[in-house]
């Protein structure tokens, strides 16, 4: 969930991301230190929608349409080749991110109140690993990453995550069915 390190979280937000268990070897320690999320409990993730609804929205007719949401988008697989960089973020670039894509703008559909970022920025999927105000750290924490590249992951499914207000928990999970070649 990249955000403006300089906004912080707001208790009652949600968002709908993308476990990569398969990142944690390669970012773990870099998150741990210069990602807000992660140290807010938010494990190697690449978002799909933030902010969503406020929780005292969701409920069982939010996660029925959730369900049928990501129901109609099958499983994938990623590779993470290389790094990119937004202004003081580093982050791990998905490929393909088509999928990713698909699925915010599925949600988005639905949802059209819950704009990616609050319409402040466009999405592109990504995987934070460090956001820093100091280059030199950005390129000490690339080249140690280049080492680890590349990398696949099998995207099969997406959780709704909640905000408490000291950290983020697992509200639900909605499962990508397995690919039609599966």
């Amino acid at each position: 969930m990249a955000v403006d390190s300089s906004a912080p979280f707001v208790s009652g937000q949600t968002a709908l991301v993308v476990p990569v268990p398969e990142a944690e070897p390669a970012v773990r320690a870099w998150r741990d230190r210069f990602d807000p999320a992660a140290r807010a409990g938010v494990p190697a993730h690449i978002t799909v929608l933030f902010p969503f609804l406020p929780a005292s929205r969701v409920d069982a007719g939010i996660h029925a349409a959730l369900e049928e949401i990501f129901g109609g988008h099958p499983s994938f697989d990623i590779r993470f080749e290389g790094c990119g960089r937004f202004p003081g973020l580093l982050y791990l670039a998905p490929v393909p991110d088509t999928p990713f894509r698909w699925l915010t703008e599925a949600v988005v559909a639905r949802w059209p109140e819950a704009p990616p970022y609050g319409g402040k920025y466009e999405p592109h999927p990504h995987l934070t690993v460090a956001q820093v105000q100091d280059e030199v750290l950005l390129e000490e924490a690339e080249s140690a990453l280049r080492t680890e590249l590349p990398f696949s992951a099998r995207v099969s499914e997406v959780e709704l995550v909640t905000y408490t207000g000291t950290e983020w928990h697992r509200l639900a999970a909605f499962a990508l069915p397995g690919s039609p070649a599966t």
